[in-house]
This record gives C-alpha cells, structure tokens and sequence, in this order.
C-alpha cells in the first residue's frame, strides 16, 4: 500500500506539473487604435496586404530624435536603405533639416542621386569596385564628389583608385574602421595611417572614418562596451591627425538607431547614422528608444476563418491539442503571409507552429477570445524595415483618422 501511495502521489505531481506547463489563453481583439485604422482601411476599400505608416506618430518620432541631436549638437545622416520611399525619406529629411544621407547599394544610390542632387552621400558599406565603376559610368563624374565612398581594406582602395584613374576624376573615401562589431574595417591606427598616407595616389580624398557599433546594447556591459567603442575610435582620430589631417574638417560617422543616444549623451564623432528609429520595427525595442512608438504596420484581410481549427491528417488530434493549448482553438487564413514580421492584433495571434509559414494564405491560431470574421483586419508589426517596405507596393498613409494618401516606394534593389 505504501508504494501504491507513493506512486499515486508521484503521478499526481507529474499531472499537476505537466497541467502548469499549459500554455495559458490569451487572446482578444483590436484596441481602439487598431479599431480606427481598420475602419479607415474598409473605408478606402484598402482590402488587400498594405504597408501603413501612421503619419502622426512618424512625426512625433521626427521631433524626439531631433531634439536628441539637437541637444547632443550632432548633425544626422538619414538612413535611406531603412526608408526605401523618396516621400518618407523626403519628410524625414525635411523634419530633421538635413541633406546627409547613407547609402548601401549602388542601384539605390543611381535612384537618390537625381532625387537628391545637392546631397552629401555616404556608403554604408563597402561596394566592389565594378559597383563603384557602374555609377560612375551611369551617374556621372559628380558622383564621385558627391559621394563619401566606403573603403574596408588597402586593397579596396587601391582597386577603386584603378577606377578612377581609367575614368580621369578624383573621388572621395571614408575609411570604414572597426569599433568592436567585428564585421570588417581597419582595426589598427597603423593601417588607417598608411591608407590615409596613400590616397593621393589612388586619386583619393580622405573624407573621414565610419565606425558602426550597433553591438553596444547586446553586450553585457553596454556601457564598458560603448567606453570601448569610443577608445578605439579615438586611437582613429589621431591617426588620421598624425597622417597630416585636420579631424574637425572631416566627416566622423559613427551610431545607428540602436546607440545614437548615446552619442548624443557624448561622443568623439561629431555626425550619427539613424534610419529605422523613425518608424520603429519590433527589432528596435531598446531602451534607449523608449520615447519612439510603432509607426509602421503590415495590415492584411482576413480570407478564411474557423471556429474549431483541425489539424490536417490528424482531425481527431485536433481536440487534444485545443485542450492543451486554447490559443490554438480558432483559425485564420490571412491574405498573404511569410513576412518579416509578427502579428501584434488582435492580441495573441500566433503563426501556427504545425502548418508552418506560407506566403499564401498564412495561418494564424488564436484562442476563442479572438472573434475575427471574413474581411476583418489583422495587423503585424514589421520586425525590420529595408526590404519590407518594397514588398507592398505604394506605402499607405494613416493620419489618425483616415487614409491620407500613399507614398511610392523606390524600384526593388537588393
């Protein structure tokens, strides 16, 4: 009797841990936000996947980050690979009062080049030379001046510096230095002496340095790893003062939206990168950028709906797995899918882990609190923007009431 006892016991520990391991239900349905910019949507007859841009709140990020660097005395370069629409990199330009914009393809700088003939450009990453040839043979000699080209390695420089001198034109180069991300760039203060040393042979102007250090928040230590950051930069500086140039007179570019607060707290460069900050995508959910809201959403119809989703195959598993998980009770198939992005409402939808991603159709469960029907909305909050914001066609515009407008997005460019 006493091992029956110790054995029920033991199992009735194993069931009351196994019922705590339960998935509890979430769900519900759209807060009066997402009520509104529904409704708006339904009224512009907007029934297929869209990418919206709340305009109010795209502003209200404008002016945070520009009192931010305002009061940190930095100028900002705007991202452009991070707002690939000329009217949404247009407005931010203009809220911020600046011409200085980063580029990271060749094909989105032949785009921006005729948009924004008087700006000053800077690569955010090193292109190979015959990217380099190509928009200078398509955008002309000026592009040679008007853009700050990325240069990683001695070889990069003098490969470039062939380029150029086929072509007769000088040409600018920001040396790309590593800070701690470790993601290439000149690592000591040696070699960004000799490239600087070097570039009147190449036919190169040295236009500054770009140090991008986007690890600082996911160290342990962020702030031993920003200290860090700012040490190997400085080492940087002075090479370049050593080399026989005057660091006031050059561009040092440094942040991103992730550590541009930062900087703006004290920092040895004297310009900040900012792109996604603006619109604020799930991946930039740092405490630095507290005081940003979510600007942009991918809203999408539902297609098909079901109030007992069954599994495929395995009908009869279907009531076992609502019992042990509710939120996978009901089912909705929304107008396309696969996005990089994740449904943010109604409340507690989730990817179904069992059908898997599609962009066709996608499945999302949800438990019975969520009481979506055919033609209502889902919303799912972009992870990142970039690429995603040139999968939806023109971008449209919430400005808190109704649907605005739209803004076309620049030609598809990798």
């Amino acid at each position: 009797m006493k091992r029956r006892t110790v054995l029920i016991g033991c199992a009735a520990l194993a069931g009351a841990g196994l019922i705590a391991l339960r998935p509890a239900e979430g769900g519900g349905m759209h807060d009066a936000y997402f009520a509104g910019l529904s409704a708006a949507l339904k009224r512009a007859g907007l029934m297929h996947p869209v990418l919206v841009i709340d305009r109010q709140r795209l502003s209200a990020n404008i002016a945070a980050i520009r009192s931010r660097v305002t009061a940190g005395k930095l100028p900002l370069r705007v991202v452009a690979k991070s707002l690939p629409s000329p009217g949404l990199l247009g407005a931010v330009m203009a809220g911020m009062g600046t011409q200085r914009m980063m580029v990271f393809s060749a094909e989105m700088l032949l785009q921006l080049l005729p948009l924004h003939p008087e700006a000053d450009y800077l690569m955010g990453k090193p292109l190979p030379a015959s990217e380099f040839a190509r928009v200078i043979d398509k955008g002309g000699a000026g592009a040679g001046s008007k853009v700050q080209w990325l240069i990683d390695t001695p070889e990069r420089l003098k490969a470039y510096g062939e380029v150029a001198k086929a072509r007769g034109l000088n040409w600018r180069a920001s040396l790309e230095i590593d800070v701690g991300l470790h993601r290439g760039g000149f690592t000591n203060p040696e070699a960004v002496k000799a490239a600087a040393a070097s570039a009147a042979s190449h036919g190169a102007t040295i236009a500054g340095l770009m140090g991008y250090d986007p690890h600082v928040p996911k160290m342990p230590s962020p702030d031993g790893a920003f200290a860090s950051a700012q040490e190997v930069y400085r080492t940087m500086i002075a090479a370049l003062r050593e080399a026989g140039l005057d660091p006031a007179k050059l561009t040092l570019n440094t942040a991103g939206s992730p550590t541009f607060s930062r900087h703006c707290a004290g920092t040895v460069a004297n310009e900040v990168s900012v792109g996604s900050a603006f619109v604020k995508p799930g991946d930039f959910d740092y405490d630095d950028l507290g005081a940003l809201q979510p600007a942009a959403f991918i809203a999408t119809p539902v297609i098909k709906a079901s109030a007992d989703q069954n599994l495929p195959g395995l009908s009869a598993m279907s009531g076992p797995l609502h019992w042990w998980d509710p939120n996978t009770q009901r089912g909705f198939f929304i107008h396309g899918g696969h996005w990089l992005a994740k449904p943010v409402s109604p409340p507690g939808l989730e990817y179904s882990k069992l059908f898997g991603r599609s962009s066709n159709q996608e499945l999302l469960t949800g438990s019975r609190k969520v009481e979506l029907k055919v033609d209502d909305h889902v919303f799912l909050r972009p992870d990142q923007s970039e690429a995603l914001f040139l999968q939806f066609g023109d971008i449209v515009l919430y400005d808190g009431g109704d649907i605005s407008g739209t803004w076309p997005t620049l030609p598809i460019s990798a």
